[in-house]
């Protein structure tokens, strides 16, 4: 029996080290665009995507960008963000974007919305799809 049981552990053992980011429970495999910052639309273009574990990127108004991302769900914290340094007329929506990026703490993903927050009330609403 003791033999049964540590041969089942063998076997689990390794799903625990599974992603447990936000990535695992619905963000994967979609292209996420923001839609409303702070309980306004975000006309501007701004998306994320989860490529891989521990990662994510996208495209800000003006710029492409990629970073870490490995707390696991409900957490979030992008960790350092790198940007490709294009100017465009959108400068100021992209620092918003960036800034609420670096400053979220929680997801919650419900089919094709995410919405990522912290406590002090910050909230990004995005949609799956283009």
């Amino acid at each position: 029996m003791t033999l049964r049981i540590s041969l089942i552990l063998l076997v689990l053992l390794p799903a625990c080290r599974d992603d447990e980011s936000v990535r695992a429970y619905g963000a994967a495999d979609k292209q996420w665009r923001l839609i409303e910052l702070n309980d306004q639309p975000f006309i501007a273009k701004a998306t994320l995507t989860f490529p891989e574990e521990g990662r994510i990127a996208g495209s800000a108004p003006c710029n492409s960008y990629s970073g870490t991302m490995t707390v696991p769900y409900p957490w979030f914290e992008a960790g350092p963000i790198a940007a490709t340094k294009r100017a465009c007329p959108d400068l100021a929506e992209e620092s918003a974007f960036f800034a609420a990026l670096d400053a979220v703490t929680l997801s919650e993903v419900l089919g094709d919305t995410m919405i990522l927050s912290n406590t002090d009330g910050l909230s990004m609403v995005f949609k799956a799809g283009d």
